[in-house]
């Protein structure tokens, strides 16, 4: 069901995607409540324009598979550990928002039955039609793939009409500001030019899909306290990238 607020809106419904470290407490490792306490008002206040949200979350702050590959780990084994953690991000982010009264469902593609529905298209977006947040778990449910490259497959798969990256910076910029407080940020960039430039936006396949369906892309801060809300409503924050 469409409302007058959500037919207001240049986005309708939107794919988020959070690294792990979004729920990380001091040294960018486990699970911290408050910060999903944080996380989870950004997205209510989102969900409370009427912005139908589908979100997939990395797992960088409980596991990194690249390590465990360093040392000798098959890459498939590192890769479905990578995977069962992002359900566990997925339910504790579940849990801060379904106590601020947003309702949400958790979906992986790794079959957990007891904890988690299976990932079923349709299914999510009946869910997002009844305002529910759908937390899409469990990467693509294959090793070899990341959560950027799930998260612009699930975009596709749920009609989102763009994907929302929240990082800890505002934007794309020339190189990593930390390193060189000269860098630019770019307002508005084309997939090509992320391709040509080498900028580390989403990895190259993520970008790929993005880029042959014509999904926009905006990658903004997601701690500043008001850049997701003003991306939803077509203000301009962050980077927007598309097929132009």
């Amino acid at each position: 069901m469409t409302t007058d607020n959500q037919q207001q809106l240049p986005y309708r419904r939107i794919l988020l995607k959070l690294s792990g470290e979004a729920l990380a407490g001091r040294g960018g490792c486990g699970i911290d409540p408050d910060q999903a306490a944080v996380i989870s008002a950004k997205i209510k206040a989102v969900h409370d324009l009427g912005v139908q949200v589908g979100l997939v979350i990395g797992a960088g702050n409980l596991w990194r598979g690249q390590r465990g590959v360093e040392r000798g780990m098959e890459q498939a084994t590192a890769d479905h550990m990578g995977m069962i953690a992002t359900v566990m991000n997925g339910l504790a982010l579940q849990d801060a928002l379904e106590r601020s009264g947003v309702p949400t469902r958790v979906q992986t593609a790794i079959m957990m039955n007891q904890v988690a529905e299976p990932y079923i298209r349709l299914r999510a977006i009946r869910h997002m039609e009844k305002g529910r947040v759908v937390i899409i778990a469990g990467g693509t449910g294959n090793p070899y793939f990341t959560t950027d490259t799930a998260a612009a497959l699930r975009a596709m798969e749920i009609n989102a009409e763009v994907i929302i990256k929240g990082t800890q910076v505002d934007g794309v910029y020339t190189e990593d500001p930390k390193l060189n407080p000269n860098a630019t940020r770019f307002e508005r960039i084309s997939f090509s030019q992320a391709l040509e430039y080498r900028l580390r936006v989403m990895d190259l396949t993520a970008i790929t899909l993005c880029m042959d369906n014509q999904l926009p892309l905006i990658v903004l801060n997601v701690w500043d306290d008001h850049s997701l809300v003003e991306a939803v409503l077509g203000k301009p924050v962050g980077t927007y990238i598309s097929g132009d």
